[in-house]
């Protein structure tokens, strides 16, 4: 038997050692990290109404829409400007809340979108979200003209 190599048992651990913690810790705060950029997702934050249940919706939702020829379309149907103006009023006073999703060709002058828009919310729709098509990849500058 060796004496000195013998080391008795009852004595109280007066010290924690917190290395092993520390290291866990850092490795999973290093995968959090690593793992964080692939569950973000790429959006458009548009601010669109929400239903409690699945049944009937809380609030009321419009589409407009202006194609290429410039033609208003409500809810799928062709309407002229100005009846336009007369149903979105009516689908506010059905429903204060009422929201609308703007959809308009990309071709379309930036001053005839923002003049729809103008219309719909002189009606009284405050919230209106722009209807948009992710591209998979962005679309080349065009390169200048040589002389």
């Amino acid at each position: 038997m060796a004496g000195g190599a013998q080391q008795d048992n009852d004595e109280e651990i007066t010290g924690i050692n917190v290395t092993p913690l520390v290291d866990i810790v850092l490795v999973l705060l290093i995968i959090f990290m690593v793992t964080a950029n692939f569950i973000v997702r790429e959006t458009v934050e548009v601010d669109l109404p929400r239903a409690a249940n699945g049944g009937e919706t809380v609030q009321g939702l419009v589409n407009v829409v202006i194609d290429k020829e410039g033609k208003i379309f409500f809810d799928g149907t062709e309407v002229p400007e100005d009846e336009l103006s007369r149903k979105v009023s009516e689908a506010v006073a059905k429903d204060k809340d009422t929201r609308a999703i703007i959809s308009a060709d990309q071709t379309l002058p930036y001053g005839r979108v923002m003049h729809l828009i103008d219309v719909v919310k002189g009606q009284g729709i405050a919230k209106f979200a722009l209807n948009i098509q992710k591209d998979a990849a962005p679309a080349p500058a065009a390169a200048p003209a040589s002389p």
